[in-house]
């Protein structure tokens, strides 16, 4: 989402303008998470990044939990967009024949900015109880609409035994392929695990 001018939010209707002010506030909450993870993320740095005041920000969020849980959702719908706008036609337009490029764009969604974001806020549901519950909710949410995508835009067939391990091998495997991207770029490294654990999957739902 491009920046608004101050003049150009006041001429948007006022439901409008709250929409745009909830938008920015998500997206500085990501970009918060991703570049100062939890600690550093607070309400007052978000309202900041986006422009707004805290009060403004707490007409929206009441309090910090609803904003980073709000955050993490909009990052799971952002992810499963890019996915889809990937392969927009899905497997009937033949993605299924190209199984490495969906593989290698899945690991690409688990090592981005998005995913970072999202595992800062993980971390914090650890050691925080108000948190984890709605985190863990959330994620299991995530976890199968992922799965699902995978599924359709891999062309796998989850009645055929060992099929639905092997997809799922593969979202774990990316995950922690970005968990690991959080230390170090590791890209040379993954691009071989990558490319030979696509090659196995090909083999697997062929």
């Amino acid at each position: 989402m491009g920046a608004v001018s101050a003049a150009d939010r006041d001429r948007l209707p006022k439901q409008d303008r709250s929409r745009a002010t909830r938008q920015r506030l998500l997206e500085a909450a990501v970009a918060a998470l991703a570049e100062h993870g939890w600690a550093g993320s607070t309400v007052t740095v978000v309202a900041e990044r986006a422009g707004v005041s805290r009060g403004a920000a707490q007409h929206h969020f009441p309090t910090r939990e609803d904003l980073f849980t709000a955050a993490v959702e909009y990052v799971a719908e952002e992810r499963s967009r890019a996915m889809r706008a990937l392969f927009p036609r899905g497997a009937a337009g033949g993605v299924a024949q190209d199984r490495p490029a969906v593989v290698a764009a899945l690991v690409d969604l688990y090592t981005g900015p998005l995913f970072r974001a999202a595992l800062h806020l993980w971390v914090a549901a650890s050691n925080e109880e108000q948190l984890r519950p709605r985190v863990t909710e959330l994620e299991a949410r995530v976890g199968r609409e992922s799965h699902r995508i995978a599924v359709e835009l891999l062309g796998a067939d989850e009645s055929v035994p060992g099929v639905r391990e092997s997809v799922q091998g593969l979202l774990d495997m990316a995950r922690g392929l970005g968990l690991a991207n959080l230390l170090t770029d590791d890209r040379a490294r993954r691009e071989r695990v990558v490319a030979q654990w696509a090659e196995l999957l090909d083999e697997k739902l062929r």
